[in-house]
């Protein structure tokens, strides 16, 4: 660990990601995946999680090394392979009742240098041997969160201009102060903040929208949302039970758009990292709710990838609203990093749509889900086209406006 990564702020993250984020219950298992360069923040939360009283703790740790190792000398057919056992285990381990923990941290260039076509391939492959450990968290079925550490090669990309130690400090007090852990009592904060993004929640739901309207430079989106949505936000209860809280950090409330029914345009407001390359300046077009048009300044190859993967992967399955006065935000930090940047702006995601952001949806087999509105893809990949320019307007099911953000702030 650096020596400039403050040990008593890493133990309070771990405790935090432990008590509020998965919120362990005594005698659960707790699986954990990771980077390897995370290690001093597993063994915390390991710690933290032995104390709490979890049956036991199972960590699985990936490396730069060996992921580039496959890139560099790979046997072509390797590209198109990924361990569907290993995902068909954790599955089968949320069905039992296992929590999922995961820790971020990944280098967001790792793979810049690799060919497009590959990580593309590893990408869809993964996606469709990961079904069987992803079904249970997308259908918010078990008890999950994820969090962050700040690894050399985050901290370089974040801060460039500092020698590596230095960043990996900086990088860890930002992802302290996001994940609201400043303080004397960091559970009292978190208990606050949900109770803010209850309100909002309250309010989008009660307003029963059919439809929201976006505008700003490039854009100028109508955006229909799914028949009986439901706005989430902050802490919820799985459906075994248990509250946790699943991103910390988390600024956003959010719901399931119409997958069929988004037209007009969209331009992106900040990078987006995805699978170790970062695309800019995105710029798409919408027709009957699938992407018809996509550009990108840098990483458009990867982009046009990413939307071929499957027949869900060119519509979108979430959409979520959050303030530019939001703490990530005001911070001015680019983290290349979906669980930050996400929460520094309103944003959609490309693929999957969260059944449970649809009444009853928890229950409904993939047609009923489709039939009102619901997106089914393999992935689920969020992306920024929030800004203080950007204003949002709701659409009632009389074809009123109600004002739901003006210039990036809630209206």
């Amino acid at each position: 660990m650096s020596d400039h990564i403050d040990p008593e702020k890493l133990d309070r993250l771990a405790e935090v990601a432990v008590r509020i984020g998965v919120n362990l219950k005594r005698g659960q298992d707790l699986i954990i995946t990771a980077p390897v360069d995370t290690l001093p923040l597993v063994r915390r939360i390991a710690a933290h999680a032995y104390k709490a009283g979890a049956g036991q703790v199972l960590p699985f740790l990936t490396d730069d090394a060996v992921t580039l190792a496959r890139f560099e000398h790979g046997d072509d057919a390797s590209f198109d392979r990924a361990p569907g056992w290993f995902f068909e285990g954790l599955g089968q381990a949320f069905k039992e009742g296992a929590a999922r923990m995961a820790i971020t941290g990944e280098d967001p260039m790792l793979l810049a240098g690799a060919d497009p076509h590959k990580v593309a391939r590893v990408s869809k492959a993964t996606a469709i041997a990961r079904k069987p450990a992803m079904d249970p968290i997308v259908g918010f079925e078990v008890n999950w969160n994820i969090v962050a550490y700040p690894t050399p090669g985050w901290a370089a990309q974040v801060y460039p201009d500092l020698p590596v130690e230095e960043a990996q400090g900086k990088l860890m007090d930002a992802i302290y102060a996001a994940s609201r852990l400043d303080g004397d009592d960091p559970v009292a904060n978190w208990e606050a903040h949900t109770a803010r993004l209850k309100e909002r929640v309250d309010w989008l739901n009660a307003q029963s929208f059919s439809a929201l309207h976006y505008t700003g430079p490039g854009t100028d989106l109508h955006l229909g949302l799914a028949e009986g949505h439901i706005w989430k936000g902050g802490a919820s209860p799985a459906l075994n039970g248990v509250v946790c809280q699943p991103n910390i950090p988390t600024e956003e409330v959010f719901t399931c758009p119409h997958a069929y029914k988004v037209e007009g345009t969209v331009a992106a407001t900040k990078p987006l990292a995805h699978q170790g390359s970062v695309i800019e300046d995105i710029a798409v077009r919408f027709e009957a709710g699938r992407i018809v048009e996509a550009t990108a300044s840098k990483g458009q190859d990867v982009l046009r990838e990413l939307l071929k993967t499957d027949d869900g992967s060119s519509r979108i399955g979430e959409v979520a609203l959050v303030p530019h006065s939001s703490p990530i935000s005001q911070s001015g930090t680019l983290f290349y990093n979906t669980l930050f940047d996400e929460n520094a702006s309103c944003h959609i995601a490309l693929g999957q749509c969260y059944a449970d952001a649809i009444e009853g949806g928890s229950v409904l087999s993939p047609e009923e889900l489709k039939q009102k509105g619901g997106n089914q893809s393999i992935i689920h990949v969020d992306w920024m086209m929030g800004s203080d320019a950007v204003d949002i307007d709701g659409i009632t099911k009389t074809g009123d406006r109600v004002p739901v953000m003006r210039g990036g702030e809630w209206a």
